[in-house]
């Protein structure tokens, strides 16, 4: 569901849609899908095979975003898309350096708006093997390294503080949605992914058993928790927005988590489980990535000269992208990712898949 929050904020929804919770919940999810895979390795094996894990990495990400940063740049340099050959935005992108490159001001190329979160994720997927291989090393109690884990949740909340009221580093009064510094750095946005980790370590509601009752998670504190959600987005500070939002969100999608994960029957979370949720999320990388290219390009195709009222060609516009998102994520998913997770499997780099107990099953096979 996440992706399309994402994609409704970027068809031109954004004043009603929050288009970077959706990123946030990537974030968390991605945060704590690794976490578990990282957790279930070191119980199984004592350790962690890290070549085997970046070659997952590796034919899990590169291949399907080579081939649309690809496609973008032959399209901007061909003139289909403005903007022209901009050699170092696309090496920046390339080398998933686009948050910092648009921070600093670098022209970002029509289609590759959403890239900076692929780089705050690759990122993260470069350091926290080593810095889970040692917390467990150091901390054994995984209560301890829950701790932590917020611990530099914390941090990050008050580095994001002190950016903006410290160093000034983003302008208080303008009416911009978001300052690409608090918003896109790796360093402000770490804690969406540790959140996730932290759920992983301990209280993981697919490896822990712990006593949960289902009445009081969801209909006490699940309706808390997205009350909480809905009032982050109902404070328009910007001090706020830029600092305490993101930390209020992770905080509170932890146990949302616990009761998608552990109550996916219920039917208040009855419909995440409908096929073509599932085949949607399934397809949600390829689609994520495609989906700006072909916003852009329905742009261009479909300008505003046509005798069309704003809302008609918003909807028009985002109705032929939205089928066009998912014929080429279609596409991108059985031509590139399929062959590619035969690929990582033959060479011995399958991710494990965990069964909970009291759930249908989370599988962390393509994570």
């Amino acid at each position: 569901m996440a992706i399309l929050i994402v994609f409704l904020s970027h068809a031109g929804l954004s004043h009603v849609v929050p288009g970077l919770f959706g990123v946030t919940i990537f974030f968390f999810l991605s945060g704590y899908l690794i976490t578990t895979l990282l957790r279930m390795e070191c119980e199984r094996t004592g350790g962690v095979n890290l070549r085997q894990f970046f070659l997952r990495r590796t034919l899990r990400i590169l291949p399907p975003f080579y081939l649309v940063l690809f496609l973008i740049a032959l399209l901007c340099a061909s003139g289909v898309l403005p903007g022209g050959s901009h050699i170092q935005a696309f090496t920046a992108q390339a080398l998933f350096a686009a948050n910092y490159w648009e921070i600093h001001g670098g022209f970002q190329p029509p289609g590759t708006e959403v890239l900076w979160s692929l780089a705050v994720e690759e990122h993260f997927y470069l350091v926290f093997p080593f810095f889970y291989l040692g917390m467990r090393r150091v901390l054994p109690d995984r209560s301890h390294q829950f701790a932590l884990l917020l611990t530099l949740c914390a941090a990050v909340l008050v580095w994001r503080m002190l950016l903006v009221h410290q160093f000034s580093a983003i302008d208080l009064h303008s009416g911009s949605a978001h300052h690409p510094r608090t918003c896109h750095g790796t360093d402000t946005r770490l804690d969406g992914l540790l959140f996730g980790c932290a759920l992983a370590v301990w209280g993981n509601p697919a490896l822990d058993s712990t006593r949960i009752r289902r009445s009081h998670w969801l209909f006490v504190l699940l309706p808390a928790c997205v009350a909480l959600l809905l009032a982050s987005f109902l404070i328009r500070s910007v001090p706020f927005r830029e600092t305490w939002r993101y930390t209020v969100q992770g905080l509170a999608l932890m146990p949302v988590f616990i009761c998608v994960i552990r109550f996916h029957d219920s039917p208040l979370l009855r419909f995440l489980n409908w096929s073509w949720v599932s085949r949607l999320g399934v397809f949600s990388y390829a689609f994520y990535l495609t989906h700006s290219l072909l916003l852009a390009l329905m742009e261009e195709c479909l300008p505003d000269s046509m005798h069309l009222s704003h809302l008609q060609l918003m909807m028009l516009r985002g109705m032929a992208a939205f089928a066009l998102s998912l014929a080429s994520s279609w596409i991108i998913h059985h031509g590139v990712e399929r062959p590619f997770l035969r690929l990582r499997r033959r060479l011995g780099g399958a991710a494990p898949t965990v069964q909970h107990k009291q759930s249908s099953g989370l599988a962390l096979n393509h994570a």
